[in-house]
């Protein structure tokens, strides 16, 4: 069986799916944000290197969205992209990236100021990198407000406040005026968050928000962006190596690899059976404890080089399930359960999930 790349348009999807790989109904609340087809390329000396190819996803108002995969699969610039943070002058962005139902891909530098910060907000993955570390948190807090809603400086100072504390900041009136350097790793990030939830963006991207912290810092972080999440009603998309603070925290899960997603669906579903050969080579790579003394699976090879992408399916080289065809160009189609998979095989398949 092969799929030809000029057939791709027409299979990819069914009348009856959206891209959440969920069936789709009248009733169904419209997408905060649907990014289609999206392919991001940076321009250098030899040409171009294209780094993303036709990723598509959707993320409703409230929901949380877990993107895994690893390093070097696109999905920190594919974040970056939605904020419209990647450089301009080597950055290209192919598709569309609708949020709240503008076009953020053919968004002017102006219309993306006043959006970014104030209904589009993004954690970033080191908070010493993000702050700046000659202004105070305070100043840091309140510029956001009087910029995006000119809002007075006293109010700016309280509202500022507030904000650390509801992130679990102890003593905010002490430490709003102390600089990035004076908190510990855990505390910067919470700062982070205190600064992305300031305007109650309706959307935020957290990516990798939980890096380089220790276990219980971790655990408190996850807990608050969660009751954030519940409390306001605020979207999230996770960008995140952990399928373990996937599968407790998101209902979605976007698996991406070389580039491209290759399985969309609910995180319930991909955990007792994955659609795709590298989801389950994801989750059958997470250590148990109930399997003690037993050799950990892993997936052989890496992520093939953007300059090096393989034609067809780009996991081939490492799948143990690859056959004759796979060399044939993939596109995304819907399995028997309603998810999306980037592999043909995907009927036939019954892969190992890690729960049995």
């Amino acid at each position: 069986m092969r799929h030809s790349q000029e057939a791709s348009d027409t299979t990819t999807l069914d009348e009856t799916s959206d891209p959440n790989g969920e069936r789709s109904s009248a009733n169904r609340e419209a997408p905060l944000l649907s990014v289609d087809n999206l392919s991001i390329s940076f321009r250098g000396r030899n040409g171009d290197t294209h780094v993303t190819r036709d990723v598509s996803f959707t993320v409703r108002p409230g929901e949380r969205v877990g993107m895994v995969g690893e390093s070097g699969c696109g999905k920190t610039v594919t974040g970056l992209s939605l904020l419209r943070l990647l450089p301009e002058r080597t950055a290209r962005i192919q598709g569309r990236i609708l949020f709240n139902g503008r076009d953020l891909a053919a968004a002017t530098p102006r219309q993306m100021r006043a959006i970014r910060g104030r209904e589009l907000s993004m954690i970033f993955q080191e908070p010493m990198s993000a702050l700046d570390p000659v202004f105070t948190v305070g100043q840091q807090l309140t510029e956001t407000l009087q910029t995006h809603y000119g809002t007075p400086r006293k109010e700016a100072r309280e509202r500022a406040l507030s904000a650390l504390e509801s992130v679990g900041i102890p003593t905010p009136q002490r430490r709003i005026d102390d600089y990035p350097h004076h908190f510990s790793g855990g505390m910067r990030q919470r700062v982070m968050i205190a600064m992305a939830l300031i305007c109650e963006p309706k959307l935020i991207v957290a990516d990798e928000p939980t890096t380089a912290l220790d276990v219980t810092v971790q655990a408190q972080i996850i807990d608050l962006l969660c009751d954030i999440s519940e409390r306001t009603g605020t979207a999230l998309l996770f960008i995140t190596h952990d399928l373990g603070v996937v599968a407790e925290t998101c209902h979605r899960m976007l698996t991406m690899y070389a580039g491209e997603v290759v399985e969309s669906g609910k995180v319930d579903d991909a955990l007792r059976q994955p659609a795709h050969p590298y989801t389950s080579g994801l989750l059958r790579s997470l250590p148990r404890l109930s399997s003690p003394g037993e050799r950990l699976p892993t997936i052989p090879g890496r992520v093939p080089s953007p300059n090096e992408m393989p034609e067809g399916c780009r996991f081939r080289a490492r799948c143990p399930y690859a056959i004759d065809g796979c060399e044939a160009y993939q596109p995304i189609a819907v399995d028997r359960h309603g998810r999306l998979a980037r592999c043909w095989r995907h009927e036939e398949l019954d892969l190992p999930g890690a729960v049995t």
